[in-house]
């Protein structure tokens, strides 16, 4: 009996051996295999600014990829195309307008446009906030999100009138944000979209 049993665990044994090994890697398409972990931004609403720094990858032509800052004019320069205007527009509208220029040079130009580092969307916030002072944005943010980056109000804030200045259109313009009616309900749509190079004043 015992020898019948032994012959039978020996087999079992060796059919689990003879099993093929199956990797347990990273799937085709995740971060680990691909090397690209989260993105900083959103390739389709971020809007490049100066000071940013792109990574330029054009499949198979390592000449033409490359890492490039975002210089103060705005534009970038890249071989055979010259210089492109980046600022403005979002990674996705440069990756289109780098595949247009390279059509004349590449067959089929395959374009990735990647923001290595943001360091154009800046907000400024002084006076009664827990931590005042420049903050880079990485994605769309509200004033009521902003608030809570900047740890919130001191005790001395005057909630009710709080002062947003703003550029458009090369103007100055001024919006005056009640922060009781946002939390309230009763007026949503003081809570803004903040801009870059907005300044929010919160005086007591």
């Amino acid at each position: 009996m015992k020898n019948w049993k032994s012959k039978v665990i020996g087999f079992l044994l060796l059919s689990l051996l003879s099993l093929p090994v199956q990797a347990q890697g990273p799937q085709p398409g995740s971060p680990a295999q691909s090397g690209q972990g989260q993105p900083l931004v959103d390739s389709g609403t971020y809007v490049i600014g100066p000071e940013d720094v792109l990574d330029i990858f054009v499949w198979k032509e390592t000449e033409l990829s490359r890492r490039v800052p975002v210089r103060m004019d705005g534009k970038i320069s890249i071989p055979l195309v010259g210089e492109l205007q980046a600022a403005g527009l979002t990674p996705l509208k440069l990756k289109a307008e780098l595949i247009d220029k390279l059509k004349a040079y590449v067959e089929i130009p395959n374009v990735t446009v990647t923001v290595m580092e943001v360091n154009s969307f800046k907000v400024y916030i002084s006076g009664q906030v827990a931590k005042p002072g420049a903050y880079t944005l990485r994605s769309e943010t509200t004033f009521l999100q902003f608030i809570t980056m900047v740890g919130g109000f001191t005790e001395w804030a005057n909630q009710r009138k709080i002062l947003l200045l703003r550029k458009e259109q090369g103007m100055e313009k001024r919006y005056t944000i009640n922060y009781k009616k946002i939390i309230s309900g009763d007026d949503m749509s003081q809570n803004m979209v903040l801009n870059s190079g907005d300044t929010i004043i919160v005086s007591d």
